[in-house]
């Protein structure tokens, strides 16, 4: 957001105060939408812990353990980026916002990667291989687990293309844009850091 001044607000406090107040509220509801599904993934694990394992012994946990890494360091981006963009760096914010881009398109392609892999092992639904999983819950589960990261992949694709266009115009945007972009994007980190164990890691076999 720019410090351009928008009806209805009164002075660019009260509109900087409104914008963080309605993404928060944008946030809340998307924690809550996959709060549900790690609610499902954690009644599986209860209900049917050997189906899910088994579901879980096929899963890339190595690649996906990896994939977290990447978000991890591109938050860190993000935050040296936002912390910039607030000391009024010219060139600063831009190199790290673009670096956190990188960050996320590496970790859409290994994503992709780790889908082709799950293809051709029949575990993804439509496959042409057949599926190594006898028990129905476990296909389910395995149907959850798809449900769940492709959302967050769409979300994180949507922070990529966010990031990506203030990389280039973090001058225009202005600090405020920044800070709001950045919340968006540790949002999307801080849920795959609830995905990454109860979708890989929480029930698997030893």
């Amino acid at each position: 957001m720019s410090s351009e001044l928008r009806p209805p607000f009164a002075d660019p406090a009260q509109q900087a105060e409104a914008a963080r107040l309605g993404l928060w509220a944008f946030l809340a509801g998307e924690t809550m939408m996959f709060g549900s599904l790690l609610l499902v993934a954690a009644y599986y694990r209860q209900a049917h812990p050997a189906a899910v394992g088994e579901a879980l012994g096929h899963f890339h946990y190595l690649l996906a353990g990896l994939n977290t890494a990447l978000l991890l360091t591109g938050s860190l981006c993000v935050g040296l980026g936002q912390h910039a963009a607030g000391q009024a760096r010219r060139r600063a914010p831009g190199i790290w916002l673009g670096l956190a881009a990188l960050l996320g398109l590496a970790f859409l392609a290994l994503k992709g990667v780790e889908y082709r892999l799950d293809y051709g092992e029949g575990l993804l639904p439509f496959s042409a291989a057949p599926s190594p999983l006898r028990a129905p819950a476990a296909r389910l589960f395995v149907n959850l687990y798809l449900l769940a990261t492709a959302l967050h992949a769409l979300h994180l694709a949507i922070g990529v293309a966010l990031v990506g266009h203030l990389a280039l115009r973090h001058r225009q945007a202005g600090a405020l844009r920044v800070e709001l972009t950045g919340l968006y994007w540790h949002l999307v980190d801080f849920l795959w850091l609830l995905l990454y164990p109860s979708l890989y890691l929480l029930g698997r076999p030893a």
